[in-house]
């Protein structure tokens, strides 16, 4: 696995794992339920990707919406490819909501609603919390 899967905790924060990307949860939580998809590869460019990843991140985004939309329905979702601290292609998935929401005694906040989404921004959560978000997440993905 790559550094930048890594970095965002794998494979203590996966939540579904296809051949070619990793749906993770993002340890810091700018609005409830933020993700971040990243590549298995080593590639740094989005386009240096093989094919297959091409054909099968359709499967993941959809994945990712329903699980999401199960979980607690979102107004938005925004999907972040910026790599300019980690480098591996990845995208940080922010489901964005115009009201507070609630889950494990955390109140979360889309701090930067309805404008472009605030990363340096989130909610603190105890590792306890962050264990019931990662498990509630994995009972709401869709079962193909």
């Amino acid at each position: 696995m790559n550094a930048t899967l890594r970095k965002f905790g794998y494979p203590g924060t996966l939540l579904h794992e296809y051949r070619h990307w990793c749906v993770l949860l993002r340890p810091a939580q700018a609005t409830l339920g933020a993700l971040v998809l990243a590549a298995k590869s080593e590639a740094t460019a989005f386009s240096a990707l093989p094919p297959d990843a091409f054909a099968e991140l359709h499967g993941a985004i959809a994945g990712i919406e329903a699980a999401l939309r199960s979980f607690k329905p979102f107004d938005r979702i925004n999907y972040l490819m910026l790599m300019m601290v980690d480098s591996h292609v990845h995208f940080h998935v922010i489901p964005r909501y115009a009201a507070v929401q609630d889950f494990a005694g955390s109140s979360f906040t889309d701090s930067g609603w309805p404008g472009p989404p605030d990363l340096k921004t989130a909610t603190a959560i105890t590792d306890a919390a962050r264990a019931l978000l990662l498990q509630a997440l994995k009972s709401h993905w869709p079962q193909v």
